[in-house]
């Protein structure tokens, strides 16, 4: 990075930040804080949603994730996160707009009762903490490998860009990050394009790409290349004797005497189906997604919003995510990565390809890019994760009488408390993949969660059911991650169940499961809106057909790419 680099860092950081510092003293009261309030229009609420969800995570853990698994990560954005999104918007989000809720665990309470509202805000603070790490690790990674600087030097730029942007979300809560976070979104999107198309020239096109992947194996190739074909993971236990070889078959797969190698196989149909799964769970049940909608002006510009963010994220990620691919014919060994033995990793891929293909300006225009998704993304979970312990758990059950200042100081002042406490997870996250540590506490912790919204919403099962669930599918959620862990010592789960993408099925089925016998027991509800006021439900607005047809329009292409483009 030259003192170039470092200008074009600041000129397109500098401005959004400063703007926010300036502009951030308006906000006056809760409904300002947390809801913007309810002023924002469908371009600014889909430019957020964008932003929120392709971080810096994005630009560098989803290089990783396609680096290792291949097209089929384009599926947890194409189908799962847009399909959660026509979902949120079009059902599940709308009693909680017309009731003037300010956060979606509010919503839990109403229908399931309170068990239900505090497990999410429980479940919402662990899960959006470990998005945070993983931030702030991509960026030391991004500046440890891209600038060459040391730990400690990394680590204190990293602790000045979370200390920012807390301090402008402090003050102005919602309506100044969802601003920021789409004039920052457009920084992201423009340095993932050009670091695509210098990839793109190194490896020579699409064509290039294949040919390049099936020097290495024809196996490879189809791994990478398609979502329709199994994942294969080979590992050598040449210099293993046969106790220690035992223990690493408890882990799953077959012993391949041939080679000595244990190949691992996990069937194409499961592993879609658990990215699908884990981009739903991100869009229904992240109150990231939802703070956005709950702010939007009205009905029609909530609903317009997630098609127009639908789109931009089919373009954004296919560059992002596609930078992976190229990374592997680049770099088809980890092994060959130069960087520090403690980093090397497949998370290190986009920082090596930005290190090793750009010149003095280009360098500068990707690094602010991650900066501007660092900052997007900590402003984003900071602001939501202070409202939902602000309102779902102090105002709801320690201090229920004090005045709008008073909860507007507290949401607040949680803000720094949840961003630089996520610090704690970092020394996990570098020890192995980003994405892997990500998707088993996805499927094991947010899956039913998931279930709760999409059966709370759209059936009529019993108000108590949710409890029962949410202890069934977590508890085998906990009890599977332990199983992970001590799998070499004690097989506490079958091998078939031992692969990390049954998790997020198995607790679905589980949590499902639950909830329809407590159902079968208790009884159906009148309505899923049983606890809906009849004012609240006279506030729905007419919006007509056209923005469920442009979301169904834009899942469509998405699942139209994944499933026949690149099946």
């Amino acid at each position: 990075m030259t003192p170039f680099d470092w200008i074009i860092v600041l000129a397109l950081n500098g401005p959004v930040i400063l703007f926010a510092l300036l502009k951030s003293g308006g906000t006056r009261d809760c409904k300002d804080w947390f809801l913007a309030g309810r002023t924002l229009p469908w371009w600014i609420v889909g430019l957020s949603l964008y932003a929120t969800l392709v971080d810096s995570t994005d630009l560098v853990v989803d290089s990783g994730a396609t680096y290792g698994g291949g097209v089929k990560f384009y599926l947890i954005n194409w189908v799962g996160c847009i399909g959660g999104w026509l979902l949120l918007a079009h059902r599940i989000i709308l009693p909680m707009y017309r009731s003037g809720m300010y956060t979606n665990a509010e919503y839990l309470e109403f229908r399931f009762g309170l068990s239900a509202r505090v497990t999410s805000v429980l479940v919402q603070v662990l899960y959006r903490t470990v998005i945070i790490g993983m931030i702030s690790t991509t960026n030391f990674l991004t500046l440890k490998i891209v600038c060459g600087w040391s730990d400690s030097a990394a680590w204190l730029v990293v602790a000045c860009i979370a200390v920012l942007a807390t301090f402008y979300t402090m003050a102005g809560g919602l309506k100044m990050v969802a601003i920021t976070d789409s004039l920052q979104s457009i920084v992201m999107i423009l340095a993932t394009v050009v670091l695509f198309f210098i990839v793109t020239d190194k490896v020579g096109g699409w064509n290039g790409l294949q040919v390049k992947l099936s020097a290495e194996s024809t196996e490879l190739e189809q791994q990478m290349m398609h979502t329709g074909t199994d994942i294969i993971t080979r590992m050598d236990v040449s210099s293993l004797d046969q106790e220690e070889i035992e223990k690493k078959l408890q882990l799953g797969g077959e012993l391949d005497e041939a080679t000595n190698q244990i190949v691992l196989r996990s069937p194409a149909w499961l592993s879609c189906l658990s990215l699908i799964l884990a981009g739903l769970a991100y869009s229904i049940v992240n109150h990231t997604q939802s703070m956005r909608l709950l702010g939007a002006r009205n009905e029609r510009h909530l609903k317009q919003s997630v098609a127009f963010a639908g789109l931009v994220l089919i373009m954004a990620t296919f560059f992002a995510q596609s930078l992976g691919l190229f990374g592997r014919a680049l770099y088809p060994e980890i092994n060959a990565l130069e960087v520090d033995e403690s980093i090397r990793s497949k998370d290190a891929i986009f920082p090596v390809m930005v290190r090793d293909f750009t010149s003095s300006g280009l360098k500068g225009l990707i690094v602010a890019g991650v900066m501007a998704a660092a900052f997007s993304t900590y402003d984003s979970i900071g602001s939501t994760l202070s409202a939902l312990i602000t309102r779902d758990v102090y105002q709801r059950m320690i201090a229920s009488d004090r005045d709008d200042a008073h909860y507007l100081a507290v949401g607040r002042w949680l803000t720094p408390v949840i961003i630089f406490c996520s610090f704690l997870y970092v020394p996990a996250l570098l020890s192995g993949g980003m994405i892997d540590f990500y998707l088993k506490v996805v499927g094991s912790f947010v899956v039913p969660l998931l279930v709760v919204y999409l059966l709370g919403s759209l059936t009529r099962v019993h108000r108590s059911s949710a409890s029962v669930g949410l202890v069934a599918g977590v508890g085998f959620g906990i009890y599977a991650f332990a199983a992970n862990s001590f799998a070499e010592t004690t097989a506490l789960l079958p091998s078939s169940l031992m692969d990390g993408n049954a998790t997020g099925p198995v607790t679905f089925l589980v949590t499902a499961l639950a909830m329809v016998i407590t159902t079968l027991v208790r009884g159906l509800e009148a309505s899923p809106l049983f606890w809906q006021s009849p004012d609240a439900l006279d506030q729905a607005e007419i919006t007509g057909s056209l923005p469920l047809t442009l979301g169904l329009t834009v899942l469509a292409l998405g699942i139209f790419l994944g499933f026949v483009i690149f099946i």
